[in-house]
């Protein structure tokens, strides 16, 4: 291919004013020798990694509990919390695209990555009982997005922004407290997970490509066109970290 490419330059070289005329269909074909960028392959779920993010999740919940339990003093018992919240904040996201790729559904239950269809409520309350929440899954997912919320965190500790620009959202989430966000929408619920980058949406979609995603600010085309947006940072709680290093059960709000 190269060396066809080569022969088709140099007769447009050599062709001078008279290549002049043929310019054009020379280098388009010229350039259709050349090799195309190709596009990064699509996420595909990785139940194996999974499995193993669970496994050490539990080890690490059990080891914090027993070093919680143990502690002599506040100043113990703090750093028991706050090396549960980084335990957290870099594992859940990671168990998070673990399901990229994974098919949405409006009815779908899949009990892990790629093993079938997943809803949005499902594929947050799955995650979040497969990271150690003790919680009934079922009926998790099949509340609204605000219920959802606030059987982990009070009113007093979620924000709600109704008909704001997008963009305004967009720079409040940037600069907010680093942590994992659970955020309810006009008919979703979802992740953000903010750092010091700024933020990732992860949601199972029930939009364009209709599968779990991973997205950034300018790609979260569910969020940009939501008009309500409710959230608040799970891992910046201490309460409800502390239910999640005791086992705890979460009493789901709702019917």
């Amino acid at each position: 291919m190269r060396k066809s490419c080569l022969v088709l330059l140099a007769l447009l070289v050599a062709a001078g004013w008279g290549g002049w005329w043929f310019r054009d269909p020379l280098i388009a074909k010229a350039r259709s020798f050349l090799p195309h960028e190709v596009a990064p392959p699509a996420p595909r779920p990785d139940p194996e990694g999974y499995e193993t993010l669970k496994t050490e999740l539990e080890r690490w919940r059990r080891e914090l509990a027993a070093r919680y339990k143990a502690a002599r003093n506040p100043k113990e018992r703090e750093d028991a919390v706050h090396d549960a919240r980084v335990v957290l904040e870099t594992t859940l996201p990671e168990m998070m695209r673990c399901w990229l790729g994974t098919p949405w559904d409006f009815n779908g239950t899949a009990e892990g990555p790629g093993g079938g269809k997943i809803a949005c409520g499902y594929f947050v309350s799955t995650v979040l009982r497969d990271a150690g929440f003790r919680l009934d899954r079922y009926r998790l997912a099949r509340q609204p997005s605000s219920k959802i919320i606030h059987s982990f965190l009070p009113k007093t500790k979620c924000a709600l922004d109704v008909g704001i620009p997008y963009d305004a959202f967009a720079r409040e989430m940037e600069t907010a407290e680093p942590g994992i966000y659970l955020t309810g929408l006009d008919t979703h619920v979802a992740f953000i997970v903010v750092d010091s980058k700024g933020f990732r949406f992860i949601h199972a979609s029930g939009s364009k490509p209709w599968c779990v995603v991973d997205e950034d600010r300018d790609h979260a085309g569910v969020l940009q066109r939501s008009k309500w947006r409710m959230r608040g940072n799970l891992t910046a709680d201490e309460a409800v970290i502390l239910r999640w290093i005791r086992g705890e059960t979460i009493v789901v709000q709702g019917s």
